[in-house]
C-alpha cells in the first residue's frame, strides 16, 4: 500500500511539476515515478510465484492427508475383521496371527505417511537453505531462489542477462551469473538445465527463425558462460528452449510479458540424493 500511495503522490506531482518545480526536480520526480512503477511490478510477479509454490505445497500436503485417512480406514477395517475372528473363535489362531500382522503392517505405513507428510512440509526449505550456503549474506539477496516438490528455480529475467531480441550475454550479466555458479559448482553433482522463455511476440531478427530459436539460443549463451567463464563442467549441463509455451503470466499486459520473458536455471539433485532428503518408504 505504501507503494501505490507512493505512485499516486508522484503522479499528482508529475502533472504540476512543469509549473512548481525546475526541469532538474521533475526530471528527479519522474525517474522516482518510474522506480516506484517497477518496484511495483516485481512486487506483483514475487507474489504469484508465492501463490503457485503455496498452490502446489496445498495439493502435495492434501494427498498426503488422504493417503493417511485411506490407511486408517484400511486399519479399521482389519481391526474389525480380527474382532470377529476373536469372537467367531472357529478361524483358527493362523488366521488371527496373520490378521494381526496386517495390522501392525498397516499401524507402521500410517507412521511412515505422517513422517513423510512432516519431511514434505520442511523439504523446500531444508533444499534453500543448503543451496543458498555457497553464497554470502549480500550475494544471496540477488539470487531469487524457488523450490517446489524438490526441484530448484533460479529465474532470470531477460533484461539481467540480454539486450531486447538479443542473445548475446549482455557485459552487465556476470554479476548474476557468478553468483548462480557458485550455487552450481559448491553442488557439483547435481543436474543442471538452462531453459529459455519468451512471450508471444514474434521476433523479428535475420537468422532467428521465431520464438523458439530465440529461447534456445539464449539458454545456449548461459550454458557456454557458465562451462567457459564459470567452469561449470559442461557434462552436467542442458540448454533448452520452451519459446512463448511456457508463460506464468498473461501475455496481454506488458507486466506480464516482461514475467515471460525469463530464463530459468534448473537445479535437480539426483534420485538417491532426493531419496535421502525425503527418506524411502518402509520395506515391503
Amino acid at each position: 500500500m505504501k507503494i501505490l500511495r507512493s505512485i499516486a503522490l508522484l503522479s499528482v506531482v508529475a502533472a504540476v511539476a512543469t509549473s512548481c518545480v525546475s526541469k532538474k526536480e521533475y526530471q528527479q520526480l519522474q525517474s522516482d515515478y518510474n522506480k516506484s512503477i517497477d518496484t511495483n511490478a516485481k512486487l506483483k510477479q514475487s507474489w504469484q510465484v508465492t501463490q503457485q509454490e503455496l498452490s502446489g505445497s496445498r495439493s502435495r500436503v492434501q494427498s498426503l492427508e488422504e493417503q493417511v485417512a485411506q490407511a486408517k480406514a484400511d486399519r479399521a477395517g482389519l481391526q474389525d475383521a480380527l474382532n470377529k475372528c476373536l469372537a467367531g473363535n472357529n478361524q483358527g489362531n493362523v488366521n488371527i496371527a496373520k490378521l494381526a500382522d496386517q495390522i501392525t503392517a498397516s499401524d507402521k505405513y500410517i507412521q511412515h505417511l505422517v513422517e513423510l507428510k512432516n519431511k514434505s512440509d520442511s523439504l523446500n526449505q531444508i533444499l534453500t537453505t543448503n543451496l543458498t550456503r555457497s553464497l554470502a549474506p549480500d550475494e544471496a539477496k540477488d539470487v531469487d531462489i524457488k523450490v517446489l516438490k524438490g526441484v530448484v528455480y533460479v529465474s532470470l529475467a531477460d533484461n539481467m542477462l540480454y539486450q531486447s531480441g538479443n542473445y548475446q550475454i549482455s557485459t552487465t550479466a556476470g554479476s548474476i551469473l557468478s553468483k548462480v555458479a557458485k550455487i552450481i559448482n559448491d553442488y557439483s553433482t547435481y543436474d543442471v538445465l538452462v531453459e529459455g522463455n519468451t512471450d508471444n511476440v514474434p521476433i523479428s531478427q535475420p537468422n532467428i527463425r521465431n520464438n523458439w530459436d530465440l529461447s534456445a539460443l539464449r539458454a545456449s549463451s548461459v550454458v557456454q558462460a557458465l562451462q567457459n567463464t564459470y567452469k561449470v563442467d559442461p557434462k552436467r549441463l542442458t540448454a533448452g528452449g520452451r519459446g512463448e509455451y511456457n508463460p506464468i503470466a498473461d501475455n496481454s499486459t506488458d507486466m506480464g510479458k516482461s514475467q515471460n520473458r525469463r530464463t530459468q536455471i534448473i537445479i535437480t539433485p539426483k534420485l538417491d540424493q532426493f531419496m535421502g532428503l525425503i527418506g524411502k518408504g518402509p520395506q515391503q
